[in-house]
């Protein structure tokens, strides 16, 4: 069972002009909101950000173990306790843009979808592809993306375009590809390009058959078009605070046990030996951490340039960004501990098998 409630179904009087036009203002509305948000992000923030990394190429450079931007030093110096504190507010500090987009923007799809009839394709495949693409041109990470994924659930999405949304955002954006192709050999490039194409097709497998729930939408009884905006607006931060409510305590929750894992766990420790138990705690790691966008192709070029062993990079740079224990949380408390478990086993068993068929074609086990 979804622990995500809502007020009640879609309610909508349609009979009447006059509300037909005022549910289309609070459309219009609501709809100028999300693109007013994803605009500012992406031309101000996102983009040139991505584009930066990009045309960096083998440049590239990581501050921090779970970010690209260290605000606060940490050294091996320091206690283990303080490297911690230290790489939580660095995580912090380096997603808080991505973040607030993540928060606003998933509220802005909450307001704006309970004034239109649930989107829903005829079959499971449809509702995933459509997720698939919804997702792509978004450019948030994984953890960023969750409280999209959240708004999206809430409002009346699919279980599968919700899921599809949430791999697509940040493992297929075109920039993030083409850093991997810029930086990696062209098999490794594709191999990283598969993994999420074949974590979209298990979806519908992965969601099984759990329905939304529906977010409740009432029309204003006045017909001017004062009254409906400010009904909409008001809405609008009604979802913003409710959400945030949800996804904020969890997000320190989840930058504690991310900074928490790589201090004890640092990358350092990988074995320069290629073994089954390495590539499965590889796999294990890089699918719990929670780590910006772009960061997985960044630090998987990094280990290559050192001399890690390849499956170990590959197993990296194929579950480093898909997932992480953030977005298992937020699922956990959205649609169910089992979709959230069940992508996370999906994703990590992925990344296994192409470190173990990396190593293979190595002949390094």
């Amino acid at each position: 069972m979804s622990s995500a409630t809502a007020n009640s179904s879609i309610s909508i009087p349609l009979a009447g002009e006059p509300a037909r036009r005022t549910l289309l203002l609070q459309a219009l509305v609501a709809g100028a909101l999300g693109v007013g948000i994803s605009l500012y992000f992406w031309i101000d923030s996102r983009y040139p950000a991505l584009l930066k990394k990009l045309h960096s190429g083998k440049g590239i450079q990581v501050k921090g173990a779970l970010s690209f931007d260290a605000l606060m030093p940490v050294t091996p110096a320091m206690t283990l306790m303080t490297r911690i504190g230290h790489t939580t507010v660095n995580w912090m500090w380096t997603n808080r843009i991505g973040m607030t987009f993540g928060i606003c923007f998933g509220a802005a799809m909450l307001t704006l979808l309970a004034t239109l009839p649930r989107i829903r394709m005829k079959t499971a495949a449809g509702n995933t592809l459509l997720g698939a693409i919804g997702g792509m041109p978004l450019g948030v990470c994984a953890n960023c993306v969750a409280p999209i994924g959240r708004s999206l659930f809430v409002a009346g999405a699919s279980t599968n375009t919700v899921l599809a949304a949430m791999i697509s955002s940040p493992m297929l954006n075109v920039v993030v590809m083409a850093m991997a192709f810029a930086l990696f050999p062209w098999p490794i490039a594709f191999v990283r390009l598969a993994v999420p194409l074949i974590l979209i097709g298990l979806v519908p497998l992965i969601a099984g058959k759990g329905e939304a729930v529906v977010a409740g939408c009432a029309v204003p009884a006045d017909a001017g078009w004062l009254h409906p905006v400010t009904f909409t607006l008001k809405s609008y931060l009604q979802n913003l605070g409710r959400l945030s409510l949800v996804t904020v305590p969890l997000m320190i929750v989840a930058a504690l046990l991310g900074a928490a894992a790589v201090e004890l766990l640092p990358a350092s420790s990988i074995p320069v030996t290629v073994s089954i138990g390495g590539i499965v705690l590889v796999a294990l790691i890089g699918t719990f951490l929670p780590v910006p966008m772009g960061f997985d192709v960044a630090t998987a070029f990094f280990l290559m340039a050192r001399g890690v062993p390849t499956p170990y990079v590959v197993t990296l740079l194929c579950t480093l960004g898909a997932y992480s224990i953030y977005s298992v949380l937020i699922l956990g408390r959205t649609i169910s501990w089992r979709t959230a478990a069940t992508l996370f086993g999906a994703v990590m068993l992925l990344g296994v098998s192409v470190g173990v068929g990396t190593a293979l074609v190595q002949h390094s086990l």
